[in-house]
């Protein structure tokens, strides 16, 4: 019987990338603020009782004020959703101008396939410090998932108990796992963007039908010419609540549209490093 020998496993160092820690805050805490923003705009704004020919003196929650002198004061007539359909305008606002500084820090310094072709001009003069460097510069997602590939790839070519295509396993895992870092935070938050583009629509559809059902119970109710009134502010609750909700859903996807496309730039950067790495280090290193 031929001897069996034990096959030796060279260990590979675990992996250099370090977990995020970022707080997300912003996520439970802007939509409640917001949505009190909301109220307040409507309630205090827009219902201000100077606003009305006829104010209700009583107040409280909800005034019941007739009559607005102008087309800022006239929106309060489209009733509770208002408030609600702001709030989410504002929520639009806050997340896209977070998503917009946090993907534009992930985009880093210049342009992303320059700074790719630097590191692969680097990687052919086999001079893997000069690809740190432009890691360095680059500042973004791409340049941290090609730094963490590049500080493997430096320890494999000295590494003598892996043959090469452990070594290139190694490399493809290192980044393998940086990018999975990465991507989250480019990620982060875009949910709310995207419930809001089909939601905000939907909201927008209950003030108009709450407007609607206003409208014809004023005509149930008086008939003729005296429901005219009634019947007019049952029509803009209606219609004021479906602008507000199409224009904030408008504005939400293209936002959503916008980030997700630069976030697939910055996907296909990180992927594209992952290539260079690996073909790189098999045929240099063989």
């Amino acid at each position: 019987m031929a001897e069996i020998k034990p096959t030796a496993t060279a260990s590979v160092k675990a992996t250099s990338v370090q977990a995020k820690k970022s707080s997300n805050a912003i996520s439970w805490i802007a939509p409640i603020v917001c949505v009190i923003a909301g109220y307040s705009i409507w309630r205090f704004m827009m219902g201000d009782a100077s606003g009305f020919k006829e104010p209700d003196a009583a107040g409280g929650f909800w005034p019941h004020h007739k009559d607005p002198k102008d087309a800022f004061h006239r929106i309060y007539e489209g009733g509770i959703i208002v408030p609600l359909l702001i709030g989410m305008f504002l929520m639009v606002v806050v997340f896209s101008i977070e998503r917009y500084l946090t993907i534009r820090k992930a985009l880093g310094n210049g342009s992303i396939s320059d700074f790719i072709r630097k590191v692969q001009y680097h990687l052919a003069n086999r001079n893997v410090d000069a690809a740190l460097s432009e890691c360095d510069k680059q500042r973004g997602s791409v340049g941290n998932v090609m730094k963490a590939g590049l500080r493997r790839y430096k320890e494999m070519i000295s590494e003598g108990n892996l043959n090469t295509d452990q070594k290139v396993i190694a490399i493809q895992k290192e980044v393998e796992e940086a990018t999975a870092l990465e991507l989250p935070m480019l990620q982060k938050n875009l949910v709310f963007l995207s419930t809001i583009t089909s939601v905000g629509t939907l909201i927008a559809l209950l003030g108009t039908v709450l407007g609607m059902i206003r409208s014809f119970a004023a005509l149930g109710e008086e008939g003729g010419g005296g429901a005219a009134g009634d019947l007019a502010v049952g029509i803009s609750e209606a219609l004021y609540n479906t602008a507000l909700g199409i224009g904030t859903s408008a504005i939400a996807l293209i936002m959503y549209n916008i980030f997700t496309t630069k976030i697939d730039s910055i996907t296909y950067g990180i992927d594209e490093s992952g290539f260079t790495l690996t073909q790189s280090f098999a045929s240099l290193y063989k």
